[in-house]
């Protein structure tokens, strides 16, 4: 395996992981740009009001994608495996 090989595995585990968590950040990342808004319209400065909405947003974003964010694990995992048996040692 040369170091060609292994960078590309090593960007290509990153973009998995880009992909996989880009829903879940954009999510909390709306809904807490939507909940600053209303504190500033309210001035209403609680820290606690901007956890919990992005907390429910973040697990109900899971609950929803868990399994499309699994199996895109699982395939890279395979992917992985099966280069495993055509290195050449």
């Amino acid at each position: 395996m040369s170091l060609g090989d292994v960078v590309s595995l090593m960007r290509e585990g990153i973009i998995e992981l880009l992909i996989i968590v880009t829903p879940v950040l954009a999510a909390a990342v709306v809904v807490g740009l939507i909940v600053s808004i209303l504190q500033a319209a309210t001035s209403i400065q609680e820290q606690t009001l901007t956890f919990v909405p992005k907390l429910i947003t973040i697990l109900a974003v899971l609950a929803i994608l868990g399994g499309w964010m699994f199996s895109r694990c699982a395939e890279y995992t395979r992917r992985l495996f099966m280069m495993i048996s055509g290195i050449n040692g």
